[in-house]
């Protein structure tokens, strides 16, 4: 039997991949790079503070990664840890040359749906080779059963980017490439965010990948920046959390008008460390679910943790202190693998 099975944001959750700040750094400044993080600065990349992240933001998170998995191991989950790399490592192909970023964030680069394991064509250089932290993982879970899937390596040449293009519009469609965590699961729909870290052609080959069983819904307009899990959260059948400076009734997804929303109130702006923040205070949406209607949601959250439990979700309180600094919170630094639950369609 398959160890991979998935078919929704928010089935039982059985197993999940945790990530890990080993060895983690901003990588060199490169085209790729000053177009999906750091577009302000295009006019000088050299201004990007490259190289390790402060040693007292690791440890702290790498603690609170360690917590997380207690709390998850403490609701009957199975929690699995990528190895280690060595970031600091140069990678080349015949048209550029990069070195690491992180293993913190398993949810941008890797996509469960159904059986099937998908690696996606990740946007940035430096993330090139990210899978080979979670090898021996995922060919556990090729011999258990599932269908591993590896989208075509992309070239990522200087032509795919334009950095000083309007948001939503600085990658071309030249081949496909997208981010992971550009797409959520409803069963038999799939909802792929286009914006700087995912094109239409990407979502082109999921479609043609995951076949006829699935509709990959390419939604444009919706949020131009990087990922959609701090933008739309589903939190059970008919039910969704929504980022109100996001999402309205002119740019919700067809697929989901007819579901309940629940509109986002202010979040706790929690800080970071630096000139440079890799998400904004809307981090605080990235939660897990780990039930319908069950998510492990930021303790500092207070407004929103009230909110949720209006609607009857049952909140369990964690933290990741420096969730703006690294660009991830809970729903980002996990991916989950097996939940326990049928495909099926929720339009």
């Amino acid at each position: 039997m398959s160890l991979v099975d998935v078919h929704t944001e928010w089935d039982p959750l059985e197993e999940i991949v945790v990530g890990t700040m080993a060895g983690a750094r901003v990588p060199v400044p490169d085209r790729s790079l000053v177009a999906v993080e750091y577009p302000e600065k295009a006019d000088d990349p050299q201004r990007i503070p490259s190289g390790p992240y402060p040693g007292h933001v690791v440890e702290r998170t790498e603690a609170e990664l360690d917590e997380l998995v207690d709390i998850l191991t403490g609701l009957g989950v199975k929690v699995r840890r990528p190895g280690g790399r060595d970031h600091k490592s140069t990678v080349s192909t015949p048209d550029w040359s990069t070195d690491g970023f992180y293993d913190y964030c398993p949810r941008d680069g890797f996509l469960t749906v159904g059986t099937s394991l998908i690696e996606s064509p990740m946007v940035l250089r430096s993330r090139f080779l990210e899978g080979f932290a979670y090898k021996d993982l995922f060919i556990e879970y090729l011999e258990s059963g599932a269908r591993w899937l590896s989208a075509p390596k992309p070239r990522l040449t200087d032509d795919l980017y334009e950095p000083t293009a309007p948001p939503g519009e600085r990658l071309r469609d030249l081949e496909p490439v997208f981010d992971a965590a550009n797409v959520l699961r409803f069963g038999t729909d799939l909802l792929y965010q286009v914006s700087d870290s995912g094109n239409k052609m990407g979502a082109r080959w999921m479609q043609a990948a995951l076949g006829d069983t699935y509709t990959v819904h390419a939604c444009e307009g919706l949020y131009t920046s990087t990922h959609i899990d701090s933008t739309i959260v589903p939190l059970r059948p008919g039910l969704v959390l929504v980022n109100p400076s996001r999402v309205n009734d002119d740019n919700m997804p067809e697929f989901l008008r007819g579901w309940d929303r629940i509109v986002c109130p202010e979040l706790v702006d929690t800080g970071f460390v630096g000139d440079h923040p890799k998400s904004s205070v809307w981090i605080g949406m990235n939660f897990l679910v780990v039930a319908p209607g069950k998510a492990i949601v930021d303790k500092r959250q207070t407004g929103l943790i009230k909110e949720l439990e209006r609607h009857a979700v049952e909140v369990i309180p964690a933290q990741l202190t420096h969730s703006r600094t690294l660009g991830g919170g809970f729903h980002c630094v996990t991916l989950d693998v097996r939940r326990k639950g049928e495909l099926a369609t929720y339009r």
